[in-house]
């Protein structure tokens, strides 16, 4: 027997929109029928091809972005940096990051993930493989460094949020779980790759090497994703696409206040700061504590050895923590890969419950989570170690903030959609 689920009068179309496949478009209000493709999941074979495809391109986006904190204590000493102005270099990123975060979702949201994807991949590939030429014919490579490192941050921050948008949209409730945890791995598999093959190119033909192969690859993986998989289509966005809100809902101003006021909403942003301000500081630093405290360790040791571990939060803090006492460097290693590892699954846990939260916006909220992430860390951890003269510091702080994402999250978060105003919906149950 088939239950049939309709709305009553009290239903809002401005919440969320769903599309009855047995009436037509004209009659379902929200909904425009010139963007049908948004509202088709990919059938299973499809979906994990374009897993594949999107770990791949996240493996690349860290090969990029990992780039220059590999390579920052051989530019620090042939440009004669400070830390204080590593720091600057390393967390301009992040200051570009932030403010193409909610843009991202927004036309995400409404054009469709893979053409934000494709655009960003494109551009931030070129932008790392130009990166040694700015810095060489630039009399000030300071600011060279700093101004190629905040346009990263603005090409690289739509990727999570077009990730989410894509996901929500194309893949069926059940295997977004198993797709948005492969494909955050990817993250620790670009670090890892890059980590261990970076730390060969840089020892045997400069830094520059780093940053040229890991730009061309990312250029290349963007061109065969719109040769085979986009067939060839060009990721054309008009403004009339960005107008339009497609399968997705149009949520008012009032409406993102109700969004931003539920617990759940607010416990996953906190926790999404905190994971992403300590990743990011730990992705920035590391290679330079590793090099500054074992100064004849190899560095494909200290770059690769972490990341080979896929694994929680509170877990991990503890040690983070080991780690500001006096240790060898076999023990360094050892709390540091446990660390990251560990880390691991927050990330699957706190992803994925942005789309349990708000499936009809996962792509605009997912940017709300991420845009002030590691802005202020990354910068504040130079000036820490240039005033306090110790790391013990800069863990101490980490463990602080991963404690009180935990905290949080364990305190308020929920898996219910409340992107849905329950109180206004009716169900009415027609047995057929």
């Amino acid at each position: 027997m088939a239950v049939i689920q309709k709305y009553g009068k009290t239903y809002n179309p401005d919440l969320v929109c769903h599309k009855d496949n047995h009436l037509p478009a004209k009659i379902v209000p929200g909904c425009h029928k010139k963007w049908p493709e948004h509202n088709t999941s990919w059938s299973r074979p499809v979906a994990r091809i374009w897993t594949v495809v999107l770990l791949l391109g996240t493996c690349l986006l860290y090969c990029a972005r990992v780039a220059m904190p590999i390579c920052a204590v051989s530019m620090a000493e042939q440009f004669g940096w400070s830390k204080r102005e590593s720091g600057m270099v390393l967390g301009s990123f992040f200051w570009g990051y932030c403010f193409t975060q909610v843009f991202g979702g927004y036309v995400s949201d409404r054009v469709g993930g893979e053409k934000v994807l494709l655009l960003s991949a494109a551009a931030w590939g070129s932008m790392t493989a130009f990166t040694p030429i700015l810095a060489h014919f630039c009399s000030q490579p300071i600011l060279s460094m700093t101004l190629a490192r905040f346009l990263m941050g603005l090409l690289q921050g739509v990727h999570y949020p077009s990730l989410a948008s894509l996901c929500s949209q194309k893949v069926v409730e059940s295997e977004r779980g198993f797709l948005m945890s492969t494909v955050g791995s990817g993250s620790y598999l670009g670090t890892l790759v890059i980590g261990g093959a970076g730390s060969l190119m840089l020892d045997l033909y400069g830094w520059q090497s780093v940053f040229y192969v890991s730009g061309l690859l990312s250029v290349l993986w963007a061109y065969c994703m719109w040769k085979y998989l986009l067939k060839g289509e060009g990721p054309i966005i008009t403004l009339e696409s960005l107008g339009s809100s497609g399968a997705q809902s149009k949520l008012t101003k009032r409406h993102w206040l109700r969004l931003l006021k539920q617990p759940a909403v607010c416990a996953v942003i906190v926790t999404h700061l905190c994971t992403a301000s300590t990743f990011f500081t730990l992705l920035s630093w590391l290679p330079t504590f590793f090099k500054d405290t074992f100064p004849d360790a190899k560095g494909w040791v200290f770059n690769v050895i972490p990341w080979l571990v896929f694994f929680s939060m509170g877990v991990s803090s503890v040690f983070t923590l080991l780690l500001c006492g006096t240790t060898t460097f076999p023990w360094a290693v050892a709390f540091v890969s446990a660390t990251m590892g560990l880390t691991t699954f927050s990330h699957s846990g706190v992803s994925v419950n942005v789309q349990d939260l708000a499936p009809s916006c996962a792509g605009a909220l997912f940017a709300t989570l991420c845009s002030c992430a590691g802005v202020l860390m990354v910068y504040f951890s130079g000036y820490l170690i240039e005033a306090t003269g110790s790391w013990a510091s800069v863990f101490a702080l980490i463990t602080t903030v991963n404690l009180l994402g935990l905290c949080t999250f364990l305190a308020f978060a929920e898996a219910r959609r409340v992107d849905i105003d329950s109180t206004k919906v009716r169900h009415h149950n027609i047995h057929i």
